[in-house]
């Protein structure tokens, strides 16, 4: 081969071509469209499939509430002593036992392995509930479900982050929870349809609801297993230019689109650092009013003297109101690149909410603070997840903190189902209560935070040393 001469060289690293600003503007133009093709084809099998799967998930949750009006807690005598309480707290704690392993779990057997059985297996458990002849057995499911539908959230929420940049994270956070949020509208609907199969085969009204909702969720999670995305580099529906695409992205957008190893002593290194702490206490106080109106808004209609034909239908309007809220404040704040004064919005008006439904005359009102209380909570949990992923570079670091945080919202959700008392029925005062005052708190933690990031992002800006070795990075407020 002949040695090329320093003028053949220059030539072939600087073409003599003139690159006009119109080029530049037709290569940025064929770049978007490209991103836009694959961003879609991502959130079809992400958000979109994972979002229906995760809809069932949260319909297996809190139709407990819904089946009790329906029958079960007479059946059953839950309303004796804390039964119902204790029934509904003990999912949680079968869910935070798993959050910690889960980081670790999903990177050695892959997204579409573990949440296909994930999902299978809180089916069965689903279906086998319709059969419990005691609140032994109804407890024992409610462990198993907790257990197993314990990976999938942050599972999601990890998976997302390895897909999407900072500023698209909490449109698809949101987007997951409002399909979520249209299945808890639609559960009481079906919920009140199963009822009336009551005396149909042997089985009783609360029966049919876990029987019907088991069977769904194990055809969807058996379903799943072909279509479930893993991460980018593992992904089997992209081309390998459009995989590139995506890890491009990502890479510029943080410097960190390729995995540093997700182990569980990496995940545990990790758990030194205080910041994350907090934002699972932030987790925890938004989660506390959002499973008290879950497990308890159906109930809290029944007493307000409606029948149990209207609770369980007046309990889906409040849904359709916390969809378009979430979406409207996920929207915005990622247009506005900020997450925190969102956060504050959202808090702000779940307190309105809490006040109202505890201390109005007025049964109207009362109801209004539902809605209010929906509204608030929907967005404000995708808001704190979008705000700690934005601020966790490293895949490792992000396992930890997500499955701190969701784990954070399974002590919530403890908190919660044992704040609203039986012995307060049919008001809950005390447990709405301690729903504010768990907001008050979310607002101190989110001020102390801004206020940390706010100056590090100074340090940066100066030209002071690296954030967590990525340098320039600046953290979203």
């Amino acid at each position: 081969m002949e040695t090329l001469t320093t003028r053949e060289t220059f030539s072939l690293e600087k073409p003599q071509v003139e690159i006009t600003a119109h080029d530049v503007e037709e290569e940025d133009e064929s770049r978007r469209r490209n991103e836009l093709k694959v961003i879609r084809l991502v959130d079809m099998r992400l958000t979109l499939l994972l979002g229906l799967l995760y809809s069932f998930a949260n319909i297996d949750r809190i139709n407990l509430g819904l089946a009790r009006v329906a029958g079960l807690g007479e059946a059953l005598h839950l309303g004796e002593g804390h039964r119902y309480s204790i029934v509904s707290f003990v999912f949680s704690i079968g869910s935070i036992l798993v959050q910690i392993p889960t980081g670790a779990l999903l990177r050695r057997v892959g997204a579409p392995s573990l949440l296909a059985f994930c999902a299978v297996s809180w089916g069965i458990v689903q279906l086998c509930m319709a059969f419990v002849s005691t609140w032994g057995y109804l407890l024992l499911c409610r462990i198993l479900l907790g257990v197993l539908e314990g990976p999938f959230l942050p599972s999601f929420v990890f998976i997302t982050t390895t897909w999407y940049t900072r500023y698209e994270l909490q449109k698809r956070i949101a987007g997951f929870a409002v399909i979520s949020l249209l299945a808890s509208g639609f559960s009481p609907i079906l919920a009140y349809s199963l009822s009336l199969l009551d005396g149909r085969g042997g089985l009783a009204g609360w029966s049919w609801i876990f029987l019907v909702e088991g069977l769904i969720t194990i055809a969807l999670g058996l379903l799943s297993w072909f279509f479930i995305p893993d991460v980018p580099e593992r992904n089997n529906f992209l081309t390998e230019e459009q995989t590139l695409l995506v890890l491009k992205r990502v890479a510029e957008d943080r410097g960190d689109s390729f995995a540093d190893e997700v182990t569980l002593l990496s995940v545990l290194h990790h758990l030194n650092d205080w910041v994350i702490w907090v934002h699972g206490m932030m987790f925890f106080c938004s989660t506390v009013p959002q499973t008290a109106i879950s497990f308890f808004m159906t109930i809290i209609l029944n007493g307000m003297g409606w029948s149990k034909e209207k609770a369980l239908l007046l309990s889906a309007p409040p849904y359709v109101l916390a969809l378009f809220s979430s979406m409207l404040f996920a929207w915005w704040s990622d247009k506005c690149r900020l997450r925190a004064p969102f956060i504050a919005a959202q808090v702000f008006i779940t307190i309105a909410g809490l006040v109202t439904t505890a201390y109005s005359p007025s049964h109207s009102w009362r109801y209004a603070g539902i809605f209010l209380i929906a509204s608030g909570t929907a967005g404000c949990s995708s808001g704190i997840l979008a705000y700690s992923s934005n601020n966790v570079i490293l895949h490792s670091k992000r396992a930890a903190s997500v499955a701190l945080m969701v784990g954070f919202g399974g002590v919530g959700s403890i908190f919660a189902t044992t704040t609203f008392r039986e012995q307060d029925f049919p008001r809950y005062v005390p447990g709405l209560w301690a729903s504010v005052g768990c907001q008050l708190l979310l607002l101190a933690l989110l001020l102390l935070t801004s206020v940390h990031y706010y100056r590090i992002n100074k340090i940066v800006r100066s030209g002071g040393p690296p954030v967590e070795g990525q340098q320039g990075f600046r953290h979203t407020i």
